[in-house]
């Protein structure tokens, strides 16, 4: 694990579970940052061990990965049992996409592909609830990478839905969260995804490359001022962690 040491004074921490050794957290990191926070990287998926407790960190981000929260990998069984930890100790939790889904997991929902296999990647429409509506403005087309949706869990609270895709944020309690799509794709992030993933196109309602690109240049901008949002409302400015 990439640890930081803790210094008096020293920023909040957010601990940042990352599925491939060369993934980032992107813009969630940098704003996160901007936000006074530093950011600790673990990749169970490589042998990181996860923390026995979030006593030291404001925070955890769980991202997604080409995995499936239903692989029988004992890594991913470790996450999905992990959850109880975060859980258990009220600290915020935001899980994006395969986080989304470990977090489903944990909570006994189901995680499973459409019969047709549709794949959403890409930008697509989502729309807030009643309930999603009350917290900000959203978005009205994010960035998707995932073959596989998600139930909603028990005593979950919608937040936005999609046409194909009916779950796309939930929160669960009052700090876990657990969003579809990926706010945190900077435009790095996308040329490599859209380079190494390019096989995945051919899949049911996979968007090409180029489209995907003139997505993001009429859709971003929405997604670079929610995220700023979102994440002041999940865990606040540094400030408020040290006070």
């Amino acid at each position: 694990m990439n640890l930081i040491s803790i210094r008096p004074n020293a920023k909040p921490k957010v601990l940042m579970i990352l599925h491939q050794l060369g993934s980032t957290p992107g813009r969630c990191g940098m704003v996160l940052e901007e936000m006074g926070y530093q950011w600790v990287a673990c990749r169970p998926a490589i042998g990181d061990d996860l923390p026995g407790s979030l006593e030291d960190y404001a925070g955890v981000v769980m991202f997604g990965g080409p995995m499936s929260a239903n692989d029988d990998e004992d890594y991913i069984r470790r996450e999905i049992d992990w959850m109880e930890i975060p859980l258990r100790e009220n600290k915020p939790f935001f899980g994006i996409c395969l986080g989304a889904q470990v977090l489903v997991k944990h909570l006994g929902g189901v995680v499973a592909a459409r019969k047709d296999e549709y794949a959403e990647i890409g930008y697509y429409p989502i729309q807030p609830t009643d309930e999603g509506r009350q917290m900000f403005e959203w978005p009205d087309h994010v960035y998707h990478w995932h073959r596989e949706g998600f139930s909603l869990p028990t005593g979950a609270t919608l937040l936005a839905t999609g046409d194909e895709y009916p779950n796309q944020a939930f929160r669960y309690g009052e700090n876990a969260w657990g969003f579809q799509f990926h706010s945190e794709v900077t435009h790095w992030m996308m040329n490599r995804w859209t380079t190494s993933g390019a096989h995945r196109f051919v899949l049911p309602g996979a968007q090409g490359r180029d489209q995907q690109f003139e997505g993001r240049a009429r859709h971003d901008h929405q997604t670079q001022s929610w995220i700023r949002e979102f994440l002041n409302l999940w865990i606040g400015p540094a400030v408020k962690q040290q006070a």
